[in-house]
């Protein structure tokens, strides 16, 4: 999605464009897939009512209009048991904590809420601040097990600014007033979205390849760049953006000065492995279970048939199982697929006695190495510029998101602003008298 809003964009500004992407298909973690009889997205997706920038794309692709806004339910598996939190009196009631531990960690989430200053949360660990607002119980019955579920063994190695973030997408998903949580989806998923956003890009000239993950890159014998894919074909380019993670764009480019290289291989990712599952009933009520059971080995349960009409997936209930870790661990995106389905079977059927193996009508895995960057203290001090030392080579990706959390949204809300910031002025300055074409600018989504 980050370099498909950044096609569109240099498309608006008059650039013949160019889209490489290493898969088959668009989309990358937006994309779609099969799970038994169903094609729905890999990954899970919503829309929020406060997302402009998507909703803006959305509205340009004339899909804004078709958004259905569900209310949604939370709930909470702690102690072995299913608690819903989706008001202030299930708040009120939650069992968990005492009612001075409920009164910080909601003296937490209205503080973070009304915190401007990102870069204050970046340069501090997210430990002593959370100890700080929400006390010791707070933080070790409710906020650990939280960041141990999402992050592992890095959990403390992040900076407050990561939980900041989620806590003010989350704020802003609560209409005013009403205080409810409502999040929308597109008919037909991210495959229809994908699907009307390559057919109006197409319109304004953009051209698409796929299955071309970039090999190299090299200034070419004129003012312009080579780029080679890993099959061998070669193109060339006035100028090249990067939205791939940063490990890749080091090894493609290697005209890249060693501080920058050297600050894109110092990036580190979370990857995710996320089952889907098909079910003949739902498991619960709530689109989203937090788990502080340390023993379940997911980072969260998400029902997406809460928000997803059944009907559009056959009458099944859509179960996302994610489970995230570090990219360095090979164990996790090397699991067959019947020993993770085995494994989940066993965890639901503990956390739900109404649940059977006989109830799945379908099941997939999907993995992905590198879906966010770690966001550890002054991380954003530590990124390459977006205007590198090679002319004409530009980074722009998901690993530069450093006050937002990694969702549709903010990777278009980024591509904007950076775009407007670093690119724009250069495709505006004049060309030399009686120098070459117009710009053929290239957007690469490399693997």
């Amino acid at each position: 999605m980050m370099g498909l809003g950044l096609a569109l964009k240099m498309a608006r500004a008059g650039q013949r464009v160019t889209v490489l992407e290493a898969a088959d298909r668009l989309g990358g973690l937006a994309s779609a897939w099969q799970v038994g009889d169903v094609q729905w997205d890999r990954f899970y997706h919503v829309t929020l009512l406060s997302d402009t920038a998507l909703r803006g794309l959305l509205d340009e692709l004339g899909l804004d209009r078709e958004i259905r806004w569900v209310e949604t339910r939370t709930g909470f598996y702690s102690g072995g048991k299913l608690h819903s939190m989706s008001n202030s009196w299930e708040f009120l009631r939650f069992p968990v904590l005492s009612l001075y531990e409920k009164f910080r960690l909601g003296l937490t989430i209205f503080f973070g809420s009304k915190i401007r200053d990102w870069r204050k949360m970046e340069s501090q660990a997210v430990e002593p601040w959370l100890r700080r607002w929400s006390g010791r119980g707070t933080f070790e019955k409710i906020w650990r097990p939280l960041l141990q579920a999402k992050l592992g063994p890095a959990w403390n190695r992040v900076s407050a600014a990561f939980i900041w973030s989620y806590i003010a997408r989350m704020y802003k998903a609560r209409q005013t007033g009403l205080k409810k949580e409502m999040f929308g989806y597109v008919p037909g998923g991210y495959a229809r979205v994908l699907d009307a956003l390559q057919r109006h890009l197409q319109s304004l000239g953009v051209e698409f390849v796929t299955s071309a993950a970039v090999n190299h890159v090299e200034p070419d014998s004129g003012n312009g760049l080579k780029v080679t894919t890993v099959d061998g074909r070669s193109m060339q380019f006035d100028r090249l953006v990067f939205t791939t993670p940063a490990g890749s764009i080091a090894r493609a480019c290697q005209g890249l000065n060693p501080d920058e290289r050297s600050r894109l291989n110092q990036v580190e990712y979370l990857g995710v492995v996320c089952a889907s599952l098909l079910l003949k009933k739902p498991l619960s009520r709530y689109y989203v279970t937090n788990i502080t059971d340390r023993w379940v080995p997911l980072t969260g349960i998400i029902e997406m048939t809460t928000i997803v009409d059944p009907a559009e997936l056959k009458g099944n209930s859509l179960v996302y199982l994610p489970q995230y870790v570090l990219a360095s661990d090979d164990a996790a995106f090397n699991e067959p697929e019947g020993s993770i389905r085995e494994r989940l079977v066993g965890t639901l059927t503990k956390m739900y006695p109404d649940f059977s193996a006989e109830q799945i009508t379908g099941f997939g895995v999907a993995r992905a190495r590198q879906v966010m960057a770690l966001p550890t203290i002054d991380f954003s001090q530590r990124l390459p510029p977006v205007k590198t030392s090679v002319p004409g080579v530009y980074i722009i990706h998901s690993g530069q998101i450093v006050k937002g959390n990694l969702n549709v949204n903010e990777t278009l809300e980024l591509a904007d602003e950076l775009f407007d910031k670093w690119i724009r002025p250069d495709l505006e300055s004049p060309r030399p008298c009686g120098v070459g074409p117009p710009d053929r600018s290239l957007v690469s989504a490399l693997a």
